[in-house]
């Protein structure tokens, strides 16, 4: 088997090593309120918040749950009833179902395949057909089709200084470390990659919320680093008297290259990435928007100190700095692929975390009054069979997911589609990831007539389907 690239040396991904480097630059460019300003949409929303669940959600043990089926399909939860009228959703989520008039559900949501590496890749890029020479085994390659934030990086190509697109905290593998195809640019060429902020804590084995860490068929993990993020080093360190005076020189050395630089035509030469880098990680707001860690111990706790609450508070605070298409990938190791012990891991593993930091993100969105004018897309990239296995868990299932949307002019309280008697296929008003996708896109004002180009020059129409209309 060839080894596969490291997930930090993509030469798309931001990492540790790469943001260091970029904020001890002195290019430091133009401050981030101006580059916000530079960015800003005629779309109904400004921005677009997409969390992805990687491994694929059980939907009939969340948010689709049908208590009327046999038992080798209704499993062991229960349902609660909710905020909404008549909208019940699983008894382990009971902060969610207190804010059921701030979301929507789509349980007919199709993604037309049962595989991993296609799903994501239809998912992830917004397309259901799969591109000339696509290979799962070769993930990331030029051969895929673009993602969906290298989509918005290309359509936004005239926002200057912002990254329009940025996704965290890291890539989506499996436990081999393999890429999940559909994550990158492809055929549209690196020059239009999304940023890919490489930063959480490396825990080679470890699925879900770091430190919270679960393999799925143990009952312990330890956690393989001692905090979640490998936080950049922005700011100067503390130190004794010579290693300040140290970084006042190279503070003082920067200014110098800063105002030479300026006059330096080569500068507006650089590609867009690097000024990118240099110009926003140099920028006191956006320093604050990566350094979770250190956030206030009360936004912290509501939130939850782990990697689900805190890439969500990250992701909150890039919006509010005005990144168009944040993508926060909630799980590394297909944290939500849940083929044994689906009920264990789900109720001790995943749903307390979740639950906690997908709240506290539509509570801060809502009384920062960012949630009017941010999109929020909660998805995994298919279901779960609808029959338990022999280990007590479920399987892959193309046929029909349930989906989350909120914010952006999303009604709340909504539910489209519905699924049939054991949630096995819809039965009303089937929609595919590529109807999700036109959301996203239409949220951000993108023309319906928008194209991209592929590293040959083909045009390729960004829209593959209609949004879907019934959420607002």
């Amino acid at each position: 088997m060839t080894q596969q690239q490291p997930v930090s040396q993509h030469p798309s991904q931001l990492s540790r090593r790469t943001m260091i480097q970029a904020g001890s630059i002195g290019l430091l460019g133009p401050s981030l309120s101006q580059l916000a300003t530079a960015g800003a949409t005629d779309g109904k929303a400004k921005s677009v918040l997409f969390v992805f669940l990687t491994g694929g959600l059980s939907h009939q043990d969340s948010f689709d749950m049908k208590p009327n089926a046999p038992d080798d399909v209704r499993g062991e939860f229960s349902p609660i009833s909710t905020a909404t009228a008549g909208l019940q959703i699983c008894e382990h989520l009971p902060l969610l179902a207190q804010r059921t008039n701030d979301y929507a559900l789509v349980r007919s949501v199709a993604t037309e395949s049962s595989g991993h590496e296609i799903a994501c890749h239809m998912l992830l890029t917004g397309r259901l057909d799969l591109p000339p020479g696509f290979n799962t085994r070769n993930a990331p390659s030029p051969n895929e089709w673009p993602s969906i934030p290298s989509q918005v990086t290309y359509a936004l190509r005239n926002t200057t200084g912002l990254p329009p697109s940025v996704v965290l905290p890291q890539p989506s593998v499996n436990e081999a470390a393999r890429f999940r195809p559909g994550q990158y640019a492809g055929r549209l060429g690196t020059k239009w990659e999304a940023w890919h902020v490489d930063i959480a804590a490396k825990c080679s084995l470890g699925n879900g919320a770091c430190p919270n860490c679960f393999r799925f068929d143990d009952d312990h993990f330890d956690h393989a680093s001692s905090s979640v993020f490998e936080t950049p080093l922005l700011a100067l360190p503390e130190g004794g008297r010579s290693r300040l005076n140290d970084r006042v020189g190279l503070l003082s050395t920067i200014e110098k290259q800063q105002r030479s630089l300026e006059r330096d035509a080569e500068v507006r030469r650089l590609d867009l990435s690097r000024q990118q880098a240099v110009s926003v990680l140099a920028d006191p707001e956006t320093r604050h928007a990566f350094d979770v860690e250190n956030a206030d111990p009360k936004l912290i706790n509501r939130y939850g100190h782990n990697k689900f609450g805190l890439s969500l508070l990250m992701g909150k605070r890039l919006i509010e700095a005005g990144v168009n298409l944040v993508q926060v990938n909630l799980g590394k190791n297909s944290s939500w692929d849940t083929h044994r012990r689906n009920f264990i891991n789900l109720k001790r593993n995943l749903f307390p975390y979740f639950d906690q930091s997908i709240s506290a993100l539509l509570d801060d969105l809502k009384e920062s009054g960012l949630l009017d004018e941010t999109l929020v897309v909660v998805t995994g990239e298919f279901g779960r069979t609808p029959k338990i296995n022999k280990d007590a868990g479920r399987d892959h299932w193309g046929p029909v997911m349930t989906s989350m949307f909120a914010g952006g002019g999303v009604k709340g309280g909504n539910v489209i589609g519905a699924t049939d008697a054991i949630a096995a296929y819809p039965v009303e008003d089937k929609v595919t990831v590529e109807n999700i996708a036109g959301t996203m896109f239409s949220a951000l004002g993108i023309p319906r007539q928008a194209e991209w180009h592929d590293i040959d020059g083909r045009p390729y129409g960004m829209y593959r389907a209609e949004p879907i209309h019934e959420l607002f």
